[in-house]
């Protein structure tokens, strides 16, 4: 046989043998879309998440990779709880100074029981790899967030005398 043929079927044989022992990678492109849906729908309360329906709208090639590729792939992998992947996102993008992206798994990280002192603790430990800079911007956006829900828990007679209603 040809080297190009023994390296085709090396290569069809590899893809077997990772379709075979990583599920996702054998779902169709819808399959895993339909996982990445799922995620979204749990994570944002059945709402549509609205960075990634804009993208839909005007960069339709990346958000289908994210959400079948980060969200139906990597997200939906049983390896992780959903608390911990949101507190590593949350970790994650407040180091990388990436507030936006922190704020909305900041949000996910509530609507699935997170509380807001451990988000502040996530804004505490990086202090240590990102520096203080960084905590300090993500904790400007963590209490933007707060603020922004605590506002949209309370109601009127509450509002008016300036304290949250309980959630």
């Amino acid at each position: 046989m040809s080297d190009v043929i023994c390296l085709s079927l090396a290569a069809f044989g590899t893809f077997t043998v990772l379709a075979t022992t990583h599920p996702a990678l054998a779902d169709t492109v819808e399959e895993r879309r339909a996982k990445g849906a799922a995620v979204v729908s749990k994570l944002n309360n059945g709402v549509p998440q609205n960075n990634l329906e804009n993208m839909r709208r005007e960069f339709p090639f990346l958000a289908e990779a994210t959400e079948a590729y980060a969200l139906g792939d990597v997200w939906s992998r049983p390896g992780l709880d959903d608390r911990t992947r949101q507190l590593a996102a949350v970790a994650t993008f407040a180091a990388m100074g990436m507030t936006e992206l922190m704020t909305v798994h900041a949000r996910y990280a509530l609507n699935i029981g997170v509380t807001e002192d451990e988000l502040k603790e996530v804004v505490y430990m990086i202090t240590v790899p990102a520096g203080f800079p960084r905590a300090i911007v993500a904790s400007q956006a963590l209490s933007s967030l707060f603020a922004e829900r605590a506002q949209a828990t309370c109601s009127v007679a509450t509002c008016e005398t300036g304290t949250a209603a309980t959630p």
